[in-house]
């Protein structure tokens, strides 16, 4: 008799824990888009990213092409041209905003792996950058 209520308490508990596990996983809301100013600079840390995401579309419909001077960025409009500057090598690269990421754990920018590799940035994975507006 005390088996039978606890099996499907248990199961009750299960499908409990199950569920409150999905309540977490939403869809980040990206917010409106903007165009700074030619000659707007801003300093923080990029990451970039590669493989994974080589050939699939992009927030603005383009294909992403890891080979490609190419940058996500938070709200900036796309086409927005950027010279991204890592300050542990003093080297630059422009980019082009063509694509979105979620604003975490405060990276500004997320870079194509040619820009990446461009400025040495592939072998830390993240660094300080400064990004200038250049059109």
């Amino acid at each position: 008799m005390r088996r039978s209520r606890i099996v499907p308490s248990a199961l009750l508990f299960a499908a409990a824990v199950s569920l409150s596990a999905c309540a977490h996983h939403y869809a980040y809301r990206f917010p409106p888009a903007s165009s700074p100013p030619v000659g707007h600079v801003e300093t923080g840390v990029a990451s970039w990213y590669g493989p994974g995401y080589h050939g699939k579309r992009t927030s603005s419909g383009q294909r992403y092409d890891q080979d490609g001077l190419t940058a996500a960025h938070a709200s900036w409009t796309f086409g927005t041209r950027v010279r991204v500057t890592y300050l542990g090598t003093g080297r630059s690269v422009v980019v082009v905003i063509n694509d979105r990421f979620p604003n975490h754990k405060g990276r500004l920018i997320d870079l194509s792996r040619a820009a990446a590799r461009q400025i040495g940035l592939i072998g830390p994975g993240t660094g300080r950058v400064r990004l200038e507006v250049v059109g």
